[in-house]
Order: C-alpha cells, then sequence, then structure tokens
C-alpha cells in the first residue's frame, strides 16, 4: 500500500512536469467517455427490458383478420379487431389475461378547481394488474365480478391523485371523468415502463405515464372510441358504434400471461384452431395466420429501438477508440522521455514489475482526471441530446449515480489499458545503454 501511494504521488510529480501533453491526454479521455456516456445513456433508457421478471410469460397473441392481399407483408396487424377481442376474451385459454385500448377523458372540476383538465389513461381488464406487476401506493384492482358487472370503478395515477385529491388516500372517493362518476379502488406509485410494451400499437413506447385505467367492458357499454391509434382495411363507410365494432378496424391489444412451454403450445393451438372456425364460419377466406411473441420477442419485431440511438453509439465508441489511440502515442512519447531515469532505476534494482506498476498508476490518474472532464461533459451532452433525439426518448437520459460511476471506470479503465504497450516499452529500457548514453 504504502508503495502504491509512492507511485501514485510519483505520476502526479511526472504529470505536473508536462501539463501540456498531460492536458492532450486529459482532453482526449474526457470527450471520448464524454461522447460513448452521453450516447449511451440514451441506448440505456430504450433497450432495456421494461419488465425483466415476467417478460418470458408475458405473451401477444395476434389473428391476421386482413388476409393476404391487405395484410403486412405477411404478418397480421399489430392488434385485434372488436369482434377477435371479444372471442379471445370470452374463451379466456390463458391464466390471466386482458385487452386494453387507450382512451382519453377530461377530469371534471370540482372545489378545488374551476377548469377541466385533459387524462389519458386506458381501458384495461382486471387482471392487468397483476400480470404486470403494477405497484400501488392505495388499494388495488377490481376484480373479476367487477369487470363481468362493469361496475364504475377507477384506479388512477398517483400523479392525477395528488392533482385531484392532494395526495391523500383517495379510495372510495369519487372523481368525474367525461360527466361520469367513478369510485377509485386503486391508486399507483409510479409505474410507466420503458419502453411501454403493452402498448406500441397506440405510442412509440416512451409516452408519460397514464392518468388513470378503467374497466375494459365498461368502456365497451359506454362506447368509448379508442384515444389511440385505428389501422383499417377496404370500405369504412360506418357511422355509428355498431359498424365500427364489426368492421376489421383494428384498435385493441390483448396481452396474456403463460407460465410454461406447454401453456404456450396449447396457447398458439388455440390462436390457429380459433382462425381455422373463422375461415370455416366464412368470416376469413383464407389460411389461418396467427402469431405469439413474448415481450422481449413483440420488442425486437416493432424496432423499438431508434436506430439513431444505435447509429450514435457506434459513432462515439469509434470516436472513443481514436481517443485512445491518440492517448497511446501520448504516453508512449511521455513513458520513453524518461528513458535514462527507467534506466538508473533497474540499474539500482528496480524489477519491470515496478517499472509496469508505477507507469500504469501514473496512467490511471491521468484516466481519473480524464473521468472529471468527461463527467462534466456528460452532463453537458444529456442537457442538450435533445439536438439529436426526439423529445419523449432524449428526456430519458439521465445522469444518475450508475452512470457516474461508470464515466469514472471507463475513462480508468481505457487509460490503463491504452498504458499497457508504453508501459511495456518503458518496462524493457536497456540500463547499460541509458547509463552509457548518459
Amino acid at each position: 500500500m504504502v508503495m502504491l501511494d509512492y507511485y501514485f504521488q510519483l505520476g502526479l510529480r511526472s504529470l505536473r512536469r508536462n501539463p501540456m501533453l498531460t492536458a492532450l491526454m486529459v482532453m482526449a479521455i474526457g470527450f471520448g467517455v464524454a461522447a460513448s456516456m452521453t450516447t449511451y445513456s440514451v441506448f440505456r433508457a430504450v433497450s432495456g427490458n421494461p419488465i425483466p421478471d415476467k417478460s418470458a410469460r408475458l405473451f401477444i397473441p395476434l389473428v391476421d383478420n386482413w388476409g393476404p392481399q391487405q395484410n403486412l407483408k405477411g404478418e397480421p396487424a399489430d392488434g385485434l379487431d372488436y369482434v377477435d377481442a371479444i372471442a379471445l376474451m370470452r374463451a379466456h385459454a390463458a391464466k390471466r389475461q386482458t385487452m386494453l385500448y387507450p382512451v382519453q377523458l377530461a377530469v371534471m372540476p370540482d372545489a378545488n378547481r374551476d377548469l377541466p383538465m385533459n387524462a389519458e389513461g386506458y381501458a384495461v381488464g382486471g387482471d392487468f394488474f397483476p400480470m404486470f406487476d403494477v405497484p400501488f401506493r392505495f388499494g388495488s384492482g377490481w376484480t373479476t365480478q367487477d369487470d363481468e358487472r362493469r361496475a364504475a370503478d377507477v384506479v388512477i395515477s398517483g400523479k392525477l391523485n395528488q392533482e385531484v385529491f392532494a395526495g391523500a388516500n383517495s379510495v372510495g372517493r369519487t372523481i368525474n371523468l367525461g360527466g361520469r362518476d367513478y369510485r377509485v379502488v386503486g391508486v399507483t406509485n409510479h409505474w410507466n415502463p420503458r419502453p411501454r410494451f403493452y402498448d406500441l400499437f397506440s405510442t412509440s413506447g416512451f409516452a408519460d405515464e397514464p392518468d388513470f385505467y378503467m374497466p375494459f367492458n365498461l368502456a365497451l357499454q359506454q362506447q368509448m372510441y379508442t384515444g389511440g391509434r385505428n389501422s383499417c382495411r377496404g370500405h369504412l363507410g360506418f357511422t355509428n358504434w355498431t359498424d365500427y365494432t364489426q368492421s376489421n378496424c383494428v384498435w385493441i391489444t390483448p396481452w396474456v400471461e403463460l407460465d410454461t412451454a406447454d401453456e404456450v403450445a396449447n396457447y398458439r393451438r388455440f390462436l390457429t384452431n380459433y382462425a381455422a372456425d373463422q375461415q370455416r364460419a366464412g368470416r376469413f377466406n383464407w389460411a389461418p395466420n396467427v402469431r405469439l411473441r413474448d415481450v422481449t420477442q413483440w420488442l425486437d419485431y416493432q424496432q423499438v429501438v431508434p436506430p439513431e440511438s444505435r447509429i450514435s453509439l457506434v459513432v462515439a465508441l469509434g470516436f472513443f477508440v481514436i481517443c485512445l489511440v491518440n492517448t497511446i502515442g501520448l504516453l508512449l512519447a511521455k513513458f520513453m522521455r524518461r528513458a535514462g531515469e527507467i534506466g538508473v532505476r533497474r540499474a539500482l534494482g528496480a524489477t519491470r514489475g515496478e517499472i509496469y506498476t508505477q507507469y500504469l498508476i501514473e496512467a490511471g490518474t491521468v484516466g481519473l482526471a480524464g473521468g472529471a472532464l468527461g463527467l462534466l461533459l456528460t452532463a453537458l451532452g444529456v442537457s442538450g441530446i435533445g439536438v439529436l433525439f426526439q423529445p419523449e426518448v432524449a428526456k430519458l437520459a439521465k445522469l444518475d449515480l450508475s452512470l457516474m460511476a461508470l464515466t469514472f471506470a471507463v475513462a480508468i479503465a481505457a487509460t490503463v489499458l491504452a498504458a499497457f504497450y508504453p508501459a511495456w516499452r518503458a518496462a524493457h529500457v536497456q540500463p547499460a545503454w541509458q547509463l552509457k548514453s548518459s
């Protein structure tokens, strides 16, 4: 430990002896690591597994209701129409299942507010909350019986609860949405998985946290049109709810929970048999075309990670490599200028291992200084990342403790690795040659 401290002090003295060379190395490491960490902060945010504990057990089942002439290059649409969604829901071929679609309602004024407030939420089944491990601050979701009797229940977000009920336990109280009263049965903690895997049909996956969740059957009973995307084929001349629900317009996203490989195989057979039944009934005039993807497969298929995040990360890493190559050259020049000093130390008994240790520690001090500069530049880069990315993606980039630690770790580790060849050259200086030339 004493020797390591001594080598560290030697390294600091050496850095002060050549301030210009030291500054060039620190800047090379700082800019390189900052570019990498800034782009990595975005890539990390958009490419993570949003529900790692259950991603292999949650599946989105899809049925092709458009046929080979109108589907997406042989792929079914990214959601279901009303007819197929209701059929799958009533069949209940999975342990847990939910149908969902986005709805938009106004939170009507009360004693605390004079104006209505826009709120965005989802119509979901009661299984939605245990399937996706939604955390609750107060209360819980509604029951299957509440689903069936179309209870006027609602689960609200902690943010909406703060705005309407000042953050108090609002379970059992009433909130007016769109001119109708709903009973609050639960208040969620902040929950907004990124990407929002459960609704990639109507969102890019990076929208703000929903304000509320209401029963799916109740929303249908009240003829609430989707607040998200519609995707239709053919004749679109419907003028009322009945025509809309009987059309081939896709607007509902289904999810099921399947725990074992046998359950997955059985559900895939169920989907195929269902599509075959629709063909026999004359609704489809094409062979069954179904898909059953888990969360990670669905994210890959939807290409959720923005291509610019991958490209910018690769470019930034390439820039970092160039900076490291330059650092290798600067360290080599710096170390070999002290060949005479190294020769004397070797002649006095210093081992090659000790020379290695001294110069690697010296390189580590350069990395530490480069990390400090890189951290400052990363903070600036994260604050301005919106220049390269869409706002909803850019705001995901955060300079948290883990990124700060990673910035220092990468800077130090990369500089030490870059120093191995210069240190090897320094350790193999021949003492006799240096002493003769002196």
